[in-house]
């Protein structure tokens, strides 16, 4: 609006207003009344009494923002009881006590320690009892009474979409939209146009005037309770629904909008509360019925349910209007499916025993329709392709039998699973697990518990333990342990070694006599029997193998044989096999090697001058005795052997000699020196042997003599009284030979 300084301005007020509802609280008498009451039992006439009156307030009201020093007085409380002596006591608790509320407990006065603000909290509600002071016990019952905060203008009106910026001209009436209807329902009617004009000039002729449209919405408060539309619902439920599953919905309308209409469902009554449940779906507010256990046709046909349906937001200033929640019945109706036999068991346990004839009976199932039809049920057992079959089961009386030999320690257990069908309807099956534990009879003997490698020392005595043994059983402990150990009647007594029972399950090996030789005998066999506990007992035999070693005084073994050496170390016969490859491989190696180094020897080069005047200067000292090439070592070994000259096949010689033949009468009485000579001359002579000596080795010792041994070995036979006691004092290096003379005087005094 443009402003001159010749025209007159007039302002115009435009305001926007509100609607308010405003509920006035009446005001309750400042003095509360509690009445005894009698009891009356059923049968008797009824019995008034005059009220007394029991508490008295003065106030009951705290004005709000307080700002004294001292707390602001709220009220008194006062018993009948009170006789002004201080033996009554007064309690206050509740909200507030103790914090913004403190009462004198003497006199009954309450303060105020705190400024209060109205539009924070509009009252409180507390609690007070008065009681004995010296006993505590209470004089009057605890009663419930309200402070309520009275307000004062402390808060300044206030626009909510403001601030607003418009031009008023000068000197306009101010108006104000006032609601013309108490108690505008929105469900009755939502939205409003008003149309507001300003005048100026008051209104007089010649005065102008605008208008404008306001739109009021009326925002939804909870002041509709909940309505089912029916008082009375029928729902069809199969008694084969699934537990869990939801089998119905039903629907309470509240004509309010937003979390005003908000609602939960329940169950409040009816016999079926344990057999349902009722869910809130929180989008489309409706109530979702489910199944919490399975139903059954023949046992009950039809349930009866309650339902509640309350809003779950509610405002306390409609509380007048009514409660905010409706009820209705609703009646179940079962159908009749038709169902799968039905099992007595929902697991069966059997037992039969082992070695049991093929034929066997080892259980009955049972399963019935469980429809009103009753039909006839038929039985088989669920068996993989793969699976042995080692029961079957009777068709139409569900007895399980055996197929087959059964046998504990092979299988302990068996778990097989019987399907039960209906004849008219073969599709609906069940199934029922049955266990079959399989009982032991004692067939079975018992056995060593391992293989056992005893040693017995030389040095042993007689009595002295030696090993220890036990057995094992295949049959379970009732036909096992225990065990009994003992010779074998039938054969004579062992006057070597004994067996001992120790009555545990275990056996001792003991000797009979003192001292083992080796050499005389390194192993020993030891016939035994083992019998069991089961009924009828089993029996078995064995045969302990024993070794004799060498022992340490202290009992450790020093050695054994070879046998038992190998055994002791661990070694396998794969072992054995591999170590003696490996010694065939290295010997290989070593022949090898040497026959390359004698394939490199260069032979001797002899020039074709006259030897004689050529020195050959040469380290080799021959072959000795397995030098086959250079010589004949049969010659050497026995004269009687050479028939004829040899030449050496180390060197090819230019001129043959002709080879001088002896007769058989001079070879046999030719000396070993005379061969010798003969030898050393023609090799001087032969011009094809080079000049260098040769160091020969003979072993060849002549005929045998014709006297006797004169070893001092033989001389062990021979009788001698002579103490060899001393030699074990002569050290380790010595022991055997004590030991040997040792073993000899101990035969001897034996």
């Amino acid at each position: 609006m443009k402003i001159t300084s010749t025209s007159c301005i007039c302002p115009v007020l435009v305001c926007l207003c509100f609607v308010q509802r405003c509920y006035g609280t009446a005001h309750h008498s400042s003095i509360k009344v509690m009445r005894n009451q009698t009891k009356h039992i059923e049968g008797e006439t009824e019995v008034h009494h005059r009220p007394k009156r029991g508490w008295v307030w003065n106030q009951f009201f705290v004005l709000e923002e307080h700002m004294g020093p001292d707390p602001q007085y709220v009220g008194k409380l006062h018993s009948n009881s009170d006789k002004g002596d201080g033996s009554v006591k007064y309690i206050l608790t509740g909200e507030g006590a103790g914090t913004i509320f403190i009462i004198d407990d003497t006199t009954g006065d309450i303060h105020s320690t705190k400024s209060l603000d109205r539009e924070q909290k509009t009252h409180y509600v507390l609690h007070a009892q008065a009681i004995d002071r010296r006993t505590n016990k209470p004089l009057e019952p605890e009663s419930e009474f309200i402070i309520k905060v009275q307000d004062i203008n402390d808060n300044a009106p206030k626009f909510t979409d403001g601030p607003y910026i418009v031009t008023v001209p000068e000197m306009s009436d101010m108006g104000v939209i006032r609601t013309a209807l108490h108690n505008m329902d929105r469900e009755a009617r939502e939205h409003y146009s008003v149309v507001i004009q300003a005048k100026d000039m008051a209104g007089q002729v010649g005065g102008l005037s605008g208008s404008t449209t306001v739109n009021i919405t009326l925002t939804d408060v909870n002041d509709n309770p909940p309505r089912f539309p029916q008082k009375h619902y029928q729902l069809y439920v199969p008694e084969s629904a699934q537990v869990g599953s939801a089998v119905g919905k039903i629907k309470a309308n509240d004509a309010d909008t937003g979390s005003n209409a908000d609602m939960t469902y329940s169950i409040i009554n009816g016999d079926g509360m344990g057999i349902f449940s009722i869910s809130t779906d929180k989008e489309t507010r409706e109530g979702i019925l489910s199944l919490k256990k399975p139903l059954n046709y023949e046992k009950k046909k039809s349930y009866t349910l309650n339902i509640e349906g309350a809003n779950t937001h509610l405002d306390f200033r409609f509380s007048h209007l009514g409660p905010f929640k409706d009820a209705t019945m609703l009646k179940i109706i079962v159908g009749d499916v038709d169902e799968p036999p039905l099992f007595s068991m929902p697991s069966y346990l059997m037992e039969v025993y082992e070695n049991a004839k093929i034929g066997t009976v080892v259980g009955t199932v049972l399963a019935q329709d469980p429809d009103s039809t009753n039909s006839l049920v038929r039985y088989f057992i669920n068996y993989n392709v793969e699976d042995d079959r080692f029961f079957n089961i009777d068709a139409n009386t569900g007895t399980i039998r055996t197929t087959k030999v059964l046998d504990r320690e092979e299988t302990p257990w068996y778990n097989i699973t019987v399907t039960a069908s209906e004849i008219d309807n073969p599709d609906l099956l069940s199934h029922v697990t049955v266990g079959i534990r399989v009982l032991d009879v004692n067939d079975n003997p018992p056995e060593l518990a391992r293989e056992y490698d005893i040693i017995v020392c030389e040095n042993s005595k007689p009595g002295q333990v030696i090993h220890t043994i036990s057995a094992t059983d295949k049959d379970d402990f009732a036909n096992g342990p225990r065990f009994n150990f003992f010779l074998d009647e039938r054969l004579p007594v062992n006057p070597n070694f004994t067996l001992k029972d120790n009555e545990d399950n275990t056996a001792s090996i003991l000797t009979r006599r003192r001292r083992f030789s080796r050499t005389v005998q390194d192993v020993y066999y030891l016939p035994i029997m083992i019998s069991d506990g089961g009924i009828p007992s089993l029996s078995s035999s064995s045969t302990l193998t024993i070794r004799v070693c060498a022992c340490e005084r202290d009992g450790r073994v020093r050695t054994c044989h070879a046998e038992a050496f190998l055994s002791s170390a661990g070694l396998s016969t794969g072992a054995l096999i591999a170590i003696l490859l490996c010694v065939l491989i290295l010997l290989a190696i070593v022949v090898l090697f040497i026959t390359l180094r004698r394939s490199k020897k260069e032979p001797l080069i002899i020039s074709e001058e006259d030897v004689r005047e050529n020195v050959v200067t040469y380290d080799d000292e021959g072959g000795g005795e397995e030098d086959t090439e250079a010589f004949d070592i049969t010659a050497l070994r026995n004269p009687s052997a050479a028939e004829e000259l040899k030449y050496r096949r180390d060197i090819r010689p230019e001129v043959k000699l002709t080879p001088r033949h002896q007769t058989s009468s001079t070879l046999e009485s030719i000396d070993v020196q005379e061969f010798i000579k003969q030898r050393l001359a023609e090799a001087d002579l032969d011009p094809s042997v080079p000049p260098y000596d040769s160091l020969q080795t003979y072993a060849y010792e002549g005929q045998r003599s014709e006297a006797g041994s004169i070893s001092s070995l033989d001389s062990a036979t021979t009788q001698s009284d002579q103490d060899y006691h001393y030699l074990g004092d002569w050290g380790p290096e010595f022991k055997k030979l004590a030991e040997l003379y040792g073993e000899i005087e101990s035969e001897r005094t034996t």
